[in-house]
Parts: structure tokens; C-alpha cells; sequence
């Protein structure tokens, strides 16, 4: 038996605009001469002959939001607090807190790839997909959603393309015991621009973030702004997805990644 590894993250980096631009990473990179002075005040009486080549270190100084890149959210993000419906409403649990029992499970692939830029996922495509894949869901499967954004990755419209899961096809993974969740897209829910046009339409303010905020009943995790799910069958491979330990975040940083083990 042998293992293969399939990479379902983004890159964080400068040139490649995966956020609207006030959220946008800032990278600075330092060469191994740029670090001589750094490292000369830390060694002091060192002078830059003394260093192999002339060369101390490289290194890089990073400015982004816990939201940049692939990341995973904790139910913190959503709302302050959550599980309501399944009891007492209870303080959200922040990121260093979520289970890492839930980051490493089963994965289960919805390609809604068809279904137009800001289309809000009902349960019963949730459940349609489900059957042309074949798979009943188990407890703790994480579920991840292939949307149309996949394909816009390092193209202007990415922020505003894909569709996106509203509040009826969050809970139907929840009520089902699924507790972590991704999309390719730039959010788990439609795009904005379309939200605020329906909500401009109809005056329904219960669109507003409808597929993060059903946390506030089911306390659930998400992955955003993953990459390469076109590479994964329906089922039958395990996704790992550990979150950086930031205390007391609403998220942070992962490597997702989707592990088969082929026979060989």
C-alpha cells in the first residue's frame, strides 16, 4: 500500500490577488546578505568575512489577516457563540480549541462546478449530489464544495465567483454530525456582490452571511480558498487540514491536503 498526497491549498504570496486588496498579503523577503546585520548584532565582534560566502540567513517578513491563504475557520468567526439548537447556546470556541480530531477525517467532494456565480446551494442539491457520488454521510466526514472559483484562482473575478452554501444546505451537513467543511471559493457563502444585490432586492437581511451564521446552531469549522479539488474523486481519500495555533483566533493557517492510500 502506498500513499499519495494531493495538495488543496493556495499560495500566500504578493503578485497573486486572493482577497479584495485591503486584506492582501504583504511579503518581504530578505536575502542571506540582507540578514548580515541581524546576525552580526546578535554574534557581537562578528564581521561579514566571517560568515560562509558572506551569507547569514534568508528570511521573510509576512503582514496578512488569520484569514488569508487556505485557512481554516473556527466557529469563533461566525458568531459568539454557538450550538443553540442542539441545547443551551454555549461561548464559541476559538481556533486553538477546535478538536484536531476534526482535521483529519474522511473527505467527501460536491462538485457544483455547473451551478452559476452566486447561486446559494440549497439541501436538496446537497442531497442530489450526495446520491450521484453515492456516498451516505458519516459523522465528522469533512465535506468540501467544488465551485466554479476553483477555476478563476489568479484571475480578477475570483472574489466574486463561485457559488456558495446558504444557511438550509449548512445545516443539512451539520444535522448529520459533519463539523468541518471547505470550498475553493472565497467564502463558504455566496459571493457578496450577489448578497447584497438579493438583499437590495427583497429587504431580506437574513441573507446576510446565511451559511456562516447557521454556526450559531451547530458549532462547525470551515476551510476557504482551497485549490486543485478538480483532482479529487467524490470519496475514498482523507483530508488533512491541522490549523496554525493561534490563541484565542477565529482562525488560522493550514496546508490541506487530500491523502489517498493506492494499492500498489
Amino acid at each position: 500500500m502506498s500513499r499519495r498526497f494531493v495538495d488543496l491549498s493556495i499560495y500566500l504570496e504578493n503578485d497573486v490577488l486572493s482577497d479584495p486588496p485591503m486584506l492582501a498579503p504583504k511579503i518581504e523577503y530578505q536575502t542571506h546578505r540582507d540578514t548580515l546585520p541581524e546576525f552580526m548584532h546578535m554574534l557581537p565582534g562578528t564581521k561579514v568575512e566571517d560568515f560562509p560566502d558572506g551569507e547569514a540567513a534568508a528570511a521573510e517578513w509576512v503582514r496578512l489577516t488569520t484569514h488569508s491563504g487556505t485557512h481554516l475557520d473556527a466557529p469563533y468567526h461566525f458568531h459568539s457563540t454557538m450550538n443553540r439548537k442542539l441545547g443551551e447556546a454555549e461561548r464559541s470556541i476559538t481556533i486553538d480549541e477546535v478538536p484536531l480530531d476534526w482535521c483529519f477525517r474522511p473527505g467527501v467532494k460536491l462538485d457544483f462546478r455547473h451551478l452559476p456565480d452566486g447561486h446559494v446551494v440549497t439541501a436538496m442539491e446537497v442531497d442530489a449530489e450526495l446520491a450521484r457520488i453515492g456516498h451516505t454521510l458519516q459523522a465528522f466526514d469533512i465535506v468540501v464544495i467544488n465551485t466554479r472559483a476553483g477555476e478563476r484562482y489568479g484571475h480578477s473575478d475570483y472574489i466574486n465567483a463561485g457559488c456558495g452554501m446558504g444557511y438550509e444546505a449548512t445545516m443539512y451537513l451539520l444535522e448529520r454530525g459533519v463539523r468541518l467543511t471547505g470550498t475553493d471559493a472565497w467564502s463558504w457563502d455566496a459571493p457578496f456582490s450577489f448578497t447584497a444585490k438579493k438583499i437590495a432586492e427583497t429587504g431580506d437581511v437574513s441573507l446576510i452571511w446565511e451559511g456562516h451564521k447557521a454556526g450559531r446552531d451547530i458549532g462547525y469549522c470551515h476551510l476557504e480558498k482551497m485549490h486543485n479539488l478538480e483532482a479529487l474523486p467524490g470519496n475514498g481519500f482523507t483530508i488533512s487540514c491541522f490549523p496554525h495555533k493561534i490563541r484565542a483566533a477565529s482562525a488560522g493557517w493550514t496546508r490541506a491536503v487530500a491523502i489517498f492510500d493506492d494499492a500498489d
